[in-house]
C-alpha cells in the first residue's frame, strides 16, 4: 500500500497510469479531436481508431459516449446549427432596421461556415450515406425553413408579394440555396470563395424573392447565420 500523502502535497499517482480526465472532458476531447481530424481527412476515410489516437481516449471511453463516428459528427453538427440559429435571431425578431440585421446575420453565417468548415463540409458531403445522418440534416435544415416560413407569414409585405405561392416551398428553396452557396464558399469554389460576393449574392436573391427589392441592403431575406 503506498504511503498516504502528506498535508499540502498532492497524492501520488500509480506508476504507469495517467490521471483520468472527468467524463465531460473525455467527451469534449472526442468531439474536438474529430473536428480537428476532419480538417485534413474526409469523413468517409476517418476511423474510430483515428479518433481514439487523436483524442487520447480508450475505445471503451469512446463507446460510452458515442456509438459510432456518425454520432460524433451529429453532435458537432447540432452545435454548429445552434450557432446558426443564434446568428439568425436578430433578423427573425423583426428589428427596426431589418436590412442591417439581415446583412449582419448573413455575414455571421459566412463566418460560422468558415470557422466550422470541416464539420459542415462533412455533413453536406455525407448526409445521404447513412440513415441517421440523412434524418439529422433534413431535420436541422427544416428548422431554418420553419424559421423562414414564420418570418414570411409575419410580414405583410412578403405575404402580399407571395400571394398564391406555396410559401413552405419558397422558404425551403431559399434555405437550401443558402446551404449550397455556403458550402461552395467553404470548399473555395469561385466566385463564392470571395466572402463579399457570397454575402451580396445571398442578400440580393432573398430580397428579390421575398420583397421584390433586389438591391443589396434592403429589408428581408435569408435567415441570417443559417449553416446550410
Amino acid at each position: 500500500m503506498p504511503p498516504p500523502s502528506r498535508p499540502g502535497q498532492p497524492a501520488r499517482r500509480q506508476q504507469g497510469r495517467r490521471a483520468t480526465a472527468p467524463g465531460s472532458d473525455l467527451r469534449e476531447a472526442i468531439l474536438a479531436a474529430t473536428a480537428s481530424l476532419l480538417a485534413d481527412h474526409p469523413f468517409s476515410d476517418l476511423a474510430v481508431g483515428d479518433i481514439l489516437t487523436a483524442a487520447g481516449v480508450s475505445r471503451g471511453s469512446f463507446y460510452f459516449y458515442f456509438d459510432s463516428k456518425h454520432a460524433v459528427l451529429a453532435e458537432l453538427v447540432r452545435r454548429a446549427v445552434a450557432q446558426g440559429h443564434a446568428a439568425a435571431a436578430p433578423w427573425l425578431a423583426s428589428p427596426a432596421d431589418p436590412a442591417a440585421a439581415l446583412r449582419a446575420g448573413i455575414t455571421a453565417g459566412a463566418r460560422l461556415w468558415q470557422a466550422s468548415a470541416p464539420v459542415l463540409r462533412a455533413i453536406v458531403e455525407n448526409w445521404r450515406t447513412e440513415p441517421r445522418l440523412t434524418a439529422l440534416w433534413l431535420e436541422q435544415m427544416q428548422t431554418f425553413t420553419d424559421a423562414t416560413i414564420a418570418q414570411i407569414t409575419a410580414d405583410p409585405r412578403a405575404l402580399e408579394i407571395l400571394s398564391g405561392q406555396d410559401i413552405p416551398a419558397i422558404a425551403a428553396s431559399l434555405t437550401w440555396l443558402g446551404e449550397r452557396l455556403y458550402y461552395l464558399a467553404a470548399i473555395d469554389t469561385p466566385p463564392f470563395d470571395n466572402q463579399d460576393t457570397l454575402i451580396s449574392t445571398l442578400l440580393h436573391i432573398w430580397t428579390a424573392a421575398l420583397y421584390q427589392q433586389p438591391q443589396a441592403g434592403t429589408a428581408g431575406g435569408l435567415p441570417p447565420g443559417e449553416p446550410g
